[in-house]
């Protein structure tokens, strides 16, 4: 029982094929509701494609555990619209300040820029978070919600997958023309389909302790390393939404786990960190980590996603957010692939660039968990320098490594990608996500990435290219034209304050291709229909 929040019970439903005692086949059926689970069942929703949600629970997740949610995912969610209650009852904040001792050391800022919808991260208890994904999906006549649904089997053909599912009244079989797998760290799924699960787990062990407290610090990321508080251990700080307080303190491997949990322990540990400071506590865990990935995302008919394709340590908040970042690339080539569309070999490159991007994530988070605690006396030694010079000499403050914060990996050589073939300048290369930017539309002020959708996207600064020459083959290609603060009025999106074409490194006839999940799949100097169609159809593995 928590002092902020009660938990919503949700009703178990005796589902109609159940009932009947017969087996129906769904084009997609997603196992887990957690937010990687829900976000799918979202996604997938938006999409046209009918989804089942499995989950053997009744509520949402059990104490705050994931806070940290990025820009990027926001942008995700932002586009199946539910960001924004998650960003009105979240911490939004983007600086951060590292300590060593009693010294500040290296201070960040996550979002030096101005010009973006998104904030760069907000802090929200999970439990918020799936009850407004939960909240979404109800509204969803796509989405079909199954409480206390366990599956507990499944054999699959070049034809579709068979779960063999457990309810309160009892086991039934449903088919799936694609399976996506989101149980959880300790997925079932993976049990089944007999994948592995590798990697390293970490000797040590961390207490979350949430404290309900009435502070004035500021809204910022605090991480200390060897405080007078809690000496030879590191120390992380953050503000959650009702006055909530998540406090991680590095224990030790040798750590007594049930121990550690009890009030009599954990208060005294706080009340050394925030002398006088009165609060309750709200919630208590303790956690060893892992950085650890499937062998492959996608076993026939089975697309794994979240803590099921990957696990990583959390600092750096890259669990919940990388695996939004999943679905955010899955659900646009199922679309495709139901719809015959695009072949199921578009669906290989699900794992081609996830996969990329988990071992992106697993190598940050195993190099900033090495950083926190290191494991013999050379470590300690480099770690303590760097940290020394840190607060005087700038080279030593980009290896200051207290979680480097999520932020998203890149597809630059994605057989998707078509490759530059004229100079360009700045990020936006084949396979980065779009950057978001102010435009006008209709002459109203709006988002660049609101504009664009989640749809195969042509677009063109200047003025509308011919495009009757150009095959898009069986994708709908949607144009749009960007025009400046100082061209005729006319163009569907205007940049009026020129952060658009400066990010996009754009000039009069710049053309890019953007892909249904809002990444650049080409970009051009000239519109080209023959290297736009080709573009196209590299995109959709044709």
């Amino acid at each position: 029982m928590l002092h902020t929040y009660r938990y919503p019970e949700f009703p178990y439903v005796q589902s109609q094929e159940q009932r009947n005692g017969r087996t129906v086949r769904h084009p997609v059926v997603v196992v887990g509701a957690g937010p990687i689970g829900l976000t799918a069942a979202l996604d997938c929703a938006s999409r046209g494609i009918p989804v089942v949600v499995l989950d053997d629970n009744n509520t949402v997740s059990i104490g705050s555990r994931a806070v940290c949610y990025a820009k990027r995912p926001l942008e995700i969610w932002d586009r199946l619209g539910c960001a924004a209650p998650m960003v009105a009852k979240g911490v939004s904040w983007q600086r951060g300040k590292v300590f060593f001792r009693d010294d500040l050391v290296y201070q960040f800022d996550l979002l030096p820029e101005e010009g973006h919808k998104m904030p760069a991260m907000i802090n929200l208890q999970q439990y918020y978070l799936e009850e407004y994904l939960v909240e979404r999906c109800r509204a969803s006549p796509l989405v079909d919600l199954r409480w206390k649904h366990k599956a507990v089997d499944l054999v699959q053909d070049d034809d579709c997958a068979t779960l063999t599912v457990e309810t309160p009244d009892g086991a039934f079989e449903m088919q799936a023309d694609w399976v996506i797998a989101c149980d959880g760290a300790n997925s079932d799924l993976r049990r089944m389909v007999g994948a592995e699960f590798t990697g390293k787990f970490f000797q040590d062990r961390f207490l979350i302790a949430d404290v309900v407290m009435k502070a004035d610090f500021p809204t910022e990321r605090w991480f200390w390393f060897d405080p007078p508080f809690h000496r030879g251990q590191s120390v992380l700080l953050h503000k959650e939404c009702d006055n909530v307080w998540r406090i991680d303190f590095q224990l030790g491997w040798d750590a007594d786990p049930v121990e550690e949990k009890k009030p009599e322990k954990v208060i005294p540990r706080i009340q050394a960190m925030l002398p006088g400071v009165e609060f309750e506590l709200e919630w208590v865990s303790i956690y060893q980590f892992a950085c650890r990935r499937i062998d492959r995302l996608r076993y026939g008919r089975v697309l794994f996603a979240g803590d099921a394709a990957h696990q990583v340590s959390p600092f750096g908040a890259r669990g919940a957010n990388t695996g939004v970042q999943d679905i955010d690339n899955l659900a646009w080539k199922l679309q495709l692939v139901l719809a015959d569309k695009a072949p199921q070999t578009l669906l290989d490159s699900y794992d081609e660039e996830r996969a990329f991007a988990a071992d992106d994530n697993l190598l940050n988070s195993t190099r900033s968990t090495d950083f926190i605690t290191p494991k013999s006396k050379g470590s300690l030694v480099y770690r303590n320098a760097v940290l020394g010079l840190a607060e005087h000499e700038a080279f030593a403050r980009p290896l200051v490594n207290s979680g480097r914060l999520s932020s998203p990996t890149p597809y630059l050589d994605s057989s998707l990608n078509t490759p530059d073939e004229s100079p360009f300048e700045g990020r936006m290369r084949p396979g980065t996500n779009c950057a978001d930017a102010p435009v006008e539309r209709s002459a109203k002020p709006g988002w660049f990435l609101n504009g664009i959708g989640d749809g195969f996207t042509l677009l063109v600064f200047g003025s509308r290219p011919d495009t009757a020459a150009l095959d898009a083959g069986p994708v709908a290609l949607k144009v749009l034209t960007v025009g400046g603060r100082d061209d005729p009025p006319g163009a569907d999106l205007r940049d009026a304050q020129g952060l658009l074409a400066q990010r996009y490194d754009a000039r009069p006839g710049t053309v890019y291709l953007l892909r249904p999940d809002q990444h650049v799949a080409a970009r051009w100097r000239a519109f080209d229909a023959r290297k736009v169609g080709a573009a196209l159809r590299r995109c959709t593995a044709q």
